[in-house]
């Protein structure tokens, strides 16, 4: 029974509090895991344990392959990385080495009781080294932006023309914009206001001309695009009269100060910010990303957590709509990002995820110590509240009034801040659209060791092995030219094209390159496909060799029919072969370029055969294995709604035999037996979306003193243990069911293979072949 809330897809929060004696119970607080698509909120002073809830969450979500992205902005959520299955204490000392010292204790031997405490307080709660083992195997990266603490992250896509499904819907387009806009302009200093602000306005449509032509930005052509605009007009104005050269100058010059800085070289290092890669691995296996940034000021920290947020979204819109829950996104500190007046660039993005992220299987958690300062009309999207202890009674009532109607339930609402004015640590008031009343819970022991914010020096030494993996890149082999001519003329038909690459330095000495320009289009109308491929290819050249070999050319990423076409004075070039040279207008070369392609390319596919499903073109192996998941996942949820609707029944007789069994026994024998009882119902409760019972220990006391008198005592007990069987058998019958379908709808079942679409001959145009003349 330890296991099945994972297999239901349940997380496993901690355990039910008694409202009146404020003390745990044995019930488990289990909730779905598809109720966080419709969001969470998580609010508590500091020392609530709102960190260790939070910690929780995601490590659930990690046990039931569900990836995260962390924002954490006080240092807090790298402790995600501090676990070991073995309880080793060579292991947690040097997590504990500092905290040791400061008591004046041995670093080996404090971290021996340290261990063992976790180990300890892990297995107090129902969980074991398994369970530890299934969280610790999930990959698991610190990114420090801007920095090279952990692993840096690269922020040259931030500026990248957005999916279609954003930029054909107006609203989303422009939040998107805006959000864009505006955190760019916090990086250097500027606050900017949509409606008045001219450096705005110039950056907006700036972006939205480029975006608009399919041209991806960087900050480099970002500030040549200041200088130089590609319109002349703002609205009716001419764009000197709106913002002059001289201004507009001076606005290039402060992001050209940014990118020229040494410090800002560190934000173009590193992985990119590619979301799909950070939630899965080339095998669509889950990933936890954490991005560290209690090291950035705070208009740094905005323009990254927008940047994020707007990568995010960007994603988001691209994936096919779900009802399970696919990714969650957590941020561990809204303060200063979700304010009720103001409008940081954070905001909007933030707005628009809330509104939208829930069609996508997108779950939203979001933590703050701070109640007075959130926009609460602005999270009227999110359907889970967790409430842990509060400063002051001022807190309370901000609370309380900011959930407004929300809070609904049979308690009025003066018990409702009697019930937070007496929370414990690590207890919290539950309120969730997806149950029936409000309740309270203690969290559980986390499988994460909680050190508190890690140190640069700390994160470094996490991170230190992944930093260490070598990059691998194509490497392009130069020809040795040691027995060449050098000449100053080329004597090539005019039928052959010749384009020359400039030479900074001016000495122009060039080496010859063939290079071709083709398109090759992939056809499949049973499988809907309908893709063309452009290649640009090149080929260098010797003097030595006898014919054309394709299978040595690279791809490039310049096109050279935009290189200048005439010579430059004063060159020298190396010799070309003979064969091109007495290659008319290059036809022999181009024919061998077209057989080359049409037994070399395809259009590499997956298919799986069971659930029958093909990859779409361009989808990578990893993302078609997560849209198999996601498939997956929504057919096994379709089948416990099925077993619900049979189980429902029989889970209310054994709620009757329960409350009967529990009115006839003593609270001395119910205490040893309610533990099992409660554990069992507590998750067919979750499973049929009730709150579990929690009336054991109320009725029972003066009937169990009634019933001793009497000599029934064993009767009563032999109806406890018979409802315990009943529940036993119950349990024993709904794991083999949810065993079955998880066997049946394991990702691991399902063999992924690759297959190719092959081009028609007619297919295949080249549309340019040409001697391009490289510098040397």
């Amino acid at each position: 029974m330890k296991e099945i809330y994972e297999k239901l897809g349940l997380f496993y929060l901690g355990k039910d509090v008694d409202k009146k004696t404020m003390e745990p119970v044995e019930a488990l607080t289990l909730l779905k895991n598809k109720n966080f698509t419709t969001h969470a909120a998580i609010i508590g002073m500091t020392g609530s344990g709102k960190t260790g809830l939070g910690v929780g969450i995601i490590e659930e979500a990690a046990i039931d392959n569900i990836p995260s992205i962390i924002i954490d902005p006080k240092g807090d959520m790298g402790d995600l990385c501090l676990s070991d299955p073995s309880f080793s204490a060579k292991t947690f000392e040097p997590w504990v080495k500092d905290e040791a010292r400061a008591k004046e204790e041995d670093p080996a031997e404090y971290a021996q009781k340290t261990a063992a405490m976790w180990k300890e307080g892990i297995e107090s709660f129902g969980q074991n080294a398994s369970r530890v083992e299934k969280f610790h195997a999930v990959p698991k990266t610190i990114y420090t932006p801007g920095s090279s603490a952990g692993v840096p992250i690269n922020i040259m896509s931030s500026l990248e023309t957005p999916p279609s499904q954003i930029m054909e819907e107006s609203d989303t387009f422009a939040a998107y914009l805006k959000s864009t806009t505006t955190s760019l302009l916090s990086l250097i200093g500027i606050t900017a206001d949509p409606l008045d602000s001219k450096e705005y306005i110039l950056l907006a449509q700036i972006i939205t001309k480029a975006w608009l032509s399919g041209e991806d930005l960087g900050i480099e052509t970002l500030i040549g695009k200041i200088i130089k605009p590609s319109f002349s007009k703002i609205g009716v104005l001419p764009l000197d009269d709106f913002y002059s050269q001289d201004a507009r100058f001076k606005l290039a010059t402060k992001f050209n100060a940014l990118l020229a800085s040494p410090s800002f070289s560190l934000w173009l290092q590193g992985d990119n910010l590619d979301i799909q890669k950070l939630l899965y691995d080339e095998n669509g296996k889950t990933k936890i990303a954490i991005f560290s940034i209690a090291h950035l000021n705070d208009d740094e920290r905005m323009f990254f957590v927008t940047l994020l947020l707007n990568k995010y979204i960007a994603w988001m819109r691209r994936q096919s709509g779900t009802s399970a829950l696919k990714t969650l996104l957590y941020m561990d500190e809204i303060f200063g990002y979700f304010p009720p007046t103001k409008n940081p660039p954070s905001k909007e993005p933030m707005l628009l995820l809330l509104k939208q992220a829930r069609a996508f299987g997108v779950g939203v958690v979001l933590s703050t110590q701070n109640p007075v300062d959130l926009d609460y009309k602005g999270l009227s999207n999110i359907g889970t509240w967790f409430i842990g202890r509060l400063q002051t009674t001022q807190d309370i009532e901000r609370v309380i009034d900011g959930l407004g109607g929300k809070i609904g339930s049979s308690f009025e609402k003066g018990e409702i801040k009697t019930l937070l004015a007496n929370l414990k640590k690590r207890t919290f008031f539950l309120k969730s659209a997806h149950l029936d009343d409000i309740r309270l819970f203690t969290t559980r022991w986390v499988l994460s060791y909680l050190k508190g914010p890690l140190k640069r020096d700390e994160i470094a030494a996490l991170m230190a092995e992944q930093k260490a993996q070598p990059v691998t890149g194509e490497t392009t082999v130069r020809v040795d030219r040691k027995s060449d001519r050098l000449g100053t003329f080329q004597n090539v038909d005019a039928s052959i094209p010749q384009y020359y690459e400039p030479d900074p330095t001016e000495q122009n000495v060039y080496i010859p390159t063939l290079a071709a320009k083709a398109t090759v289009h992939f056809f499949n109308q049973r499988k809907g496909i309908d893709e063309e491929r452009e290649l640009l290819l090149s080929l260098e050249l010797d003097a030595a060799q006898q014919q054309v070999s394709w299978e040595d050319a690279h791809q490039e990423d310049l096109d050279f029919t935009n290189l200048p076409y005439k010579a430059p004075k004063s060159a020298q070039y190396y010799d070309l072969p003979k064969f091109i040279l007495e290659d008319r207008g290059l036809k022999r070369a181009v024919r061998e370029l077209k057989n080359y392609l049409y037994q070399e390319e395809g259009l590499e596919l997956f298919r799986c055969r069971s659930p029958k499903l093909e990859s779409r073109a361009g989808e990578s192996r990893s993302d078609f294995i997560v849209r198999i998941q996601d498939i997956l996942q929504e057919k096994k949820e379709e089948e416990i709604e099925k077993l619900k609707t049979r189980y429902a029944s029989k889970e209310k007789v054994l709620q009757d035999r329960l409350i009967r069994a529990q009115e006839r026994v003593a609270k001395e024998s119910a205490d040893t037996t309610s533990s099992m009882i409660e554990m069992g119902i507590s998750v067919l409760g979750a499973l049929f979306g009730k709150t579990s019972p929690t009336k054991i220990g109320r009725a029972v006391s003066k009937g169990g003193r009634i019933l001793k008198e009497r000599g029934e005592m064993s009767r009563a007990e032999e109806r406890v243990a018979k409802v315990e069987d009943d529940i036993d058998a119950l349990n024993e019958e709904l794991e083999e069911k949810i065993d079955a379908l998880s066997e049946k709808y394991d990702i691991g079942q399902c063999e992924v293979e690759n297959f190719r679409i092959k081009p028609r001959r007619t297919d295949i145009d080249v549309e340019s072949c040409a001697i391009v003349w490289r510098v040397s």
